[in-house]
């Protein structure tokens, strides 16, 4: 455990934590906003799916990723502990971030089938010249 500090010192850290991730999240709304192309319309990089689209979303994953490094080991004193209360901590949350990517796998693959799905209600069937049904019949089941 890390030794007690002094009213003052722990006063200094909280003010300086607020500074930094209120610098960090105006910053990540402004550069949001830019990306989107909110504050000059000409330019949107959010957007386009290319590379502008993938260094924004790290930007923004590298930021969020930041604060939560910076809330969980000097608001939460988790740096101050031992190395087993820390990976007793941060193991789950691990397991905890691919949970969310794995759900967020699996919806879109729902959403896709779905979406498969309405396509094919929506396609128009013709049936066949000659009248008579086609494809495989068992005997016995179709007189003609």
């Amino acid at each position: 455990m890390s030794a007690h500090h002094s009213y003052e010192d722990q006063k200094k850290l909280v003010f300086y934590g607020l500074k930094l991730l209120g610098i960090i999240t105006i910053v990540e709304v402004a550069f949001a906003l830019f990306a989107k192309g909110h504050i000059v319309p000409s330019i949107t990089f959010g957007k386009d799916g290319g590379f502008g689209q993938a260094l924004y979303m790290l930007a923004m994953i590298g930021a969020s990723a930041y604060k939560a490094y910076f809330i969980i080991f000097f608001f939460m004193h988790m740096a101050g502990e031992v190395r087993g209360l820390v990976l007793s901590v941060l193991l789950p949350t691990t397991l905890l971030i691919w949970a969310i990517i794995a759900f967020f796998h699996e919806g879109s693959r729902w959403g896709a089938a779905r979406e498969h799905i309405k396509e094919k209600n929506e396609q128009v069937v013709q049936p066949g010249t000659s009248g008579k049904p086609t494809g495989f019949l068992l005997s016995g089941t179709m007189k003609g």
